[in-house]
């Protein structure tokens, strides 16, 4: 069996996360028509983003694959590494709004949040997707790429085992209680 690419792990990891915008999407819409959404569906969700998404998915790309890109001349300073990096600094801020609203139990500051987050990382993964991995994959050699694989490997063992599997868990639990919540 071919051992994969960073980009094809990264953009697998892309699909999970695509998930929980769609679950975020879901929920917020739910309580745009007055439905019931549990704060624990927010609550997890933001635990999957802060670790799945966060802690090893972008680490996987600011700590293993962007810095390489940069020796191959892809700029940081105002080319698409930065403007990357810069997505995920807004994504945070996101976040930290979705918590902000979660612990003062505010619904429009948790949903205007959630939008706003989901919004960005549609486009953002679109961007990686096509852009950004694609000029990976016509500059990257099998020797860069096993060294970033190797480094995707730290940031794994960094996260524990399982995680994947911990949070693919989740997203599907996620949706399941999204498609069995009653109308209020």
């Amino acid at each position: 069996m071919q051992r994969k690419n960073p980009t094809e792990i990264l953009k697998e990891e892309h699909e999970i996360i695509k998930r929980n915008l769609n679950v975020l999407e879901i929920a917020c819409q739910k309580i745009e028509r007055n439905e019931k959404v549990s704060l624990d569906l927010f609550k997890k969700s933001v635990d999957f983003i802060k670790n799945f998404a966060d802690k090893c998915h972008h680490a996987k790309e600011e700590k293993c694959l962007f810095p390489v890109l940069e020796k191959f001349g892809i700029s940081k300073e105002g080319g698409p590494i930065g403007v990357m990096l810069a997505e995920h600094d807004m994504g945070r801020n996101f976040v930290k709004g979705i918590v902000d609203g979660i612990n003062k139990n505010n619904k429009k500051t948790i949903v205007e949040n959630s939008l706003g987050y989901v919004q960005l990382l549609r486009d953002h993964i679109e961007k990686e997707n096509n852009i950004l991995f694609t000029m990976a994959d016509n500059i990257l050699t099998k020797n860069d790429s096993k060294g970033i694989l190797e480094k995707f490997e730290e940031v794994e063992k960094k996260m524990g085992k399982g995680v994947h599997e911990k949070y693919k868990k989740l997203i599907d639990e996620l949706e399941k209680e999204l498609k069995n919540r009653p109308k209020i």
